[in-house]
C-alpha cells in the first residue's frame, strides 16, 4: 500500500507541475492562431476596408465638432459635417496677396494718340456672342486701332445671336467715360464722320483669330489705306494672345478701367452686393453653368435617364458634327461639376454649412430639384430675382446682357468667387481678379474630382476633404499660380501684374492712370519682338497674303454673319 501510494504520488505530481506549462503552450498557441486568422489591414481587404472605412467616416464626423447632417440624394457620404475650416482667412484670400498689385501704365516710349492717329484712318468692329465674349472684342478693338493708327468708332455690339438682346453699346457701358478715359491711348468716336466731305460706306472684312501685330498690318492696314474705313466682322478673339508689353497693358487699361457699366446697372449690382453682405460678413459667388444648353454641348451624362437623354439631345441638334462622349468627357474634365458635386467641394474645403452663396445663373437644368442636393449642404442660396423684387429688375429683364452684366458685378464684389466652368465670364473675372488683389478665386480642377467623387464612399469625411484640398491646389486664385504668358491673356493678365520690391502695401489708387505711380517688378512674359517670329492667326490663308485675297462680303448684313448656327457658336456658349 506504501508502495502504491508512492507510485501513485510519482504518477500525480507530474501532472500538477505540467498544469502550467500547458496552460502557457495552449496560450501561445492561440496567440499565433490569432495572428494568422485576424483580419488583414483595411487597406488590404477591399470589402472590409470599406466597411470600416463608413464606421469609421461616421464616427470621425459625429466627433468632429459642430452638427452634421443627412446628405440628399446619395449615401456614399451619408454625414457631411456643418462647420467649417478653423483657418478661416485663408478661405477668403491668399496671404501673398498684398505682395502684388495691378499696373497697367503705359512707358515713356508709348506715345500720345493725339500724335499718331491718322485722320483718314477709321475701325469698326461688330462683336460677337455674350456679354462676356462681346467684352473681350471691345479690349481688343481698342488695342487693333492703336496698332493701325486708327480712330476706332465705338463698337456695335452682338444683336442677333444666341440671346437676342437688343441693346447697344451706350445701354451697358459708360460711353463717355469710355472715350475720354482712353484718350491718350486711342481716339474714341461715337460716330463715323465724313471724310473729306462725304460720308464713306465701311470695307467689310474679318481677320483670323489671334491675328497678331504682323497680321493687321499686313492683312487690314493695305486695304485701310485704300478704303478708309474698315469695318471687322465677328470680331471675337480676333487679336493674338502675345503682344508688345505697352500693348498688353493697353488691353488691362481698357479691360480694368475703361468699361464701365452704365450708373443703372452699376447702381442695381451694388445694391445686389450690399444686400448679400447685410446677411453675411463674407458671401461666395458662384457662376454654376448649369442650362441646358451648356449641358447639352458639352455632351455629359448627369444620370437623367431617358428624358434627359431626349431633352438635352434635341437641343444638342444645332450643332452639326458634334459626337459627344459623356465619360470621356468627365475624365478629361470638361463637364461641370453637378450643383452637389459643388456644394461637397465647397464643404471639402472649409466653407461651412452658415455661409450665403450668390448664384449666378441662368435657367437651370431639372430646376428647383436640381438646386436641392446643392441647397441641402448650403440652405443660405440666393440670386438676383430672390434678393431684389421684379419692379427692381424690370428694366433689365427682357435684356440678357443687361442681367449678366449684373451678375458680373455681384461675382467681382464677392470675397470667394467660385467658376463651374471655364468660359469668358469666368476667364475675365478670373483676370480682374488677379489685378485687383488676388480676391479667392476658385476652378474646380474637374479631372482630378471626377474619380475622387466616384471613390467618395469608400473614404472617411477627413480622407475626403484632404485629397480636394490636394487637387485644388493650383486652382484657387493665387498669386504665380498660373506661369506667365499660359492660357487666355484675358485670364492671366500676367503683364500687368507687379510684385513689390519694397515691402510697402500699395492702395487700390495706386491702379489709376497715372504713370508714376508704378514701382515694382512685372511679372515677366516670353518677349515677343517686333513684328517678328510672333504667333501666327488662326487661319488657312498665309499670314503675309494681301489684302486683295481677304474674304470680303459688301452685300451681306453684319449680323447674318454672327447667326445661331454658325459652328463657333462654342465660344458663345462658353460666356
Amino acid at each position: 500500500m506504501v508502495q502504491s501510494r508512492r507510485r501513485g504520488g510519482n504518477y500525480r505530481c507530474p501532472r500538477r507541475a505540467a498544469l502550467p506549462a500547458a496552460a502557457l503552450l495552449l496560450f501561445l498557441l492561440a496567440a499565433v492562431a490569432l495572428l494568422y486568422v485576424s483580419p488583414p489591414p483595411v487597406s488590404d481587404h477591399p470589402v472590409l476596408a470599406s466597411s470600416r472605412r463608413r464606421r469609421s467616416a461616421h464616427a470621425l464626423l459625429n466627433s468632429s465638432g459642430g452638427d452634421s447632417m443627412e446628405q440628399p440624394g446619395r449615401s456614399e457620404i451619408s454625414r457631411v459635417p456643418m462647420n467649417g475650416s478653423a483657418v478661416r482667412d485663408e478661405l477668403w484670400g491668399s496671404k501673398l496677396s498684398s505682395k502684388f498689385y495691378g499696373c497697367s501704365n503705359s512707358s515713356s516710349k508709348f506715345i500720345d494718340s493725339n500724335s499718331t492717329t491718322q485722320p483718314d484712318r477709321y475701325l469698326m468692329i461688330v462683336t460677337s456672342g455674350g456679354l462676356n465674349q462681346q467684352r473681350t472684342g471691345i479690349v481688343d478693338a481698342v488695342v487693333a486701332a492703336r496698332i493701325l493708327n486708327a480712330s476706332l468708332v465705338v463698337p456695335k455690339l452682338d444683336q442677333a445671336s444666341f440671346w437676342k438682346d437688343s441693346s447697344n453699346f451706350s445701354e451697358i457701358f459708360d460711353t463717355d467715360w469710355f472715350i475720354s478715359s482712353l484718350s491718350k491711348d486711342v481716339k474714341i468716336v461715337k460716330q463715323l464722320p465724313e471724310i473729306g466731305g462725304k460720308l464713306r460706306a465701311p470695307h467689310r472684312m474679318r481677320v483670323p483669330r489671334k491675328c497678331t501685330e504682323r497680321c493687321y498690318l499686313n492683312r487690314v492696314l493695305p486695304a485701310l489705306l485704300k478704303k478708309h474705313v474698315i469695318r471687322l466682322t465677328k470680331f471675337d478673339y480676333r487679336l493674338a494672345n502675345r503682344l508688345q508689353t505697352d500693348l498688353q497693358k493697353l488691353r488691362c487699361r481698357v479691360n480694368y478701367h475703361a468699361l464701365r457699366f452704365t450708373a443703372p446697372i452699376q447702381e442695381m449690382g451694388e445694391k445686389l452686393i450690399q444686400r448679400m453682405r447685410e446677411r453675411s460678413k463674407y458671401f461666395i459667388a458662384l457662376h454654376l453653368r448649369f442650362e441646358p444648353d451648356m449641358l447639352a454641348f458639352s455632351g455629359c451624362y448627369y444620370g437623367g435617364g431617358e428624358k434627359e437623354r431626349r431633352e438635352l439631345g434635341a437641343i444638342r441638334k444645332r450643332w452639326k458634327g458634334l459626337h459627344p462622349n459623356p465619360e470621356k468627357g468627365r475624365r478629361q474634365g470638361r463637364c461641370p461639376l453637378t450643383p452637389e458635386e459643388v456644394g461637397l467641394m465647397l464643404r471639402a474645403l472649409g466653407y461651412s454649412k452658415d455661409i450665403h452663396i450668390y448664384v449666378a445663373s441662368g435657367e437651370i437644368y431639372g430646376g428647383a430639384k436640381t438646386l436641392a442636393t446643392l441647397k441641402a449642404i448650403f440652405p443660405n442660396l440666393h440670386t438676383k430675382e430672390t434678393i431684389s423684387s421684379k419692379e427692381e429688375l424690370a428694366p433689365f429683364s427682357k435684356y440678357s446682357s443687361r442681367m449678366a452684366a449684373l451678375d458680373f458685378i455681384v461675382c467681382d464684389g464677392s470675397d470667394a468667387f467660385v467658376a463651374n466652368n471655364n468660359g469668358n465670364m469666368a476667364k475675365i473675372l478670373a483676370g480682374r481678379r488677379r489685378y485687383f488683389g488676388h480676391k479667392r478665386t476658385i476652378r474646380p480642377n474637374a479631372k482630378r474630382l471626377y474619380p475622387l467623387f466616384l471613390n467618395k464612399g469608400n473614404m472617411s469625411w477627413d480622407a475626403f476633404s484632404s485629397k480636394v484640398h490636394m487637387f485644388q491646389k493650383g486652382f484657387m486664385g493665387e498669386p504665380k499660380e498660373l506661369r506667365p504668358g499660359r492660357g487666355e491673356f484675358h485670364e492671366n493678365p500676367s503683364t500687368c501684374i507687379c510684385e513689390r520690391t519694397d515691402g510697402k502695401a500699395k492702395s487700390q489708387n495706386d491702379q489709376v492712370l497715372d504713370s508714376s505711380s508704378d514701382r515694382g517688378k512685372a511679372i515677366s512674359e516670353p518677349a515677343v519682338p517686333n513684328y517678328i517670329g510672333e504667333e501666327l492667326g488662326e487661319s488657312d490663308d498665309d499670314e503675309d497674303a494681301p489684302a486683295e485675297k481677304e474674304v470680303v462680303d459688301a452685300e451681306m448684313d453684319d449680323d447674318a454673319l454672327v447667326g445661331p448656327e454658325d459652328p463657333e457658336l462654342k465660344q458663345i456658349l462658353s460666356d
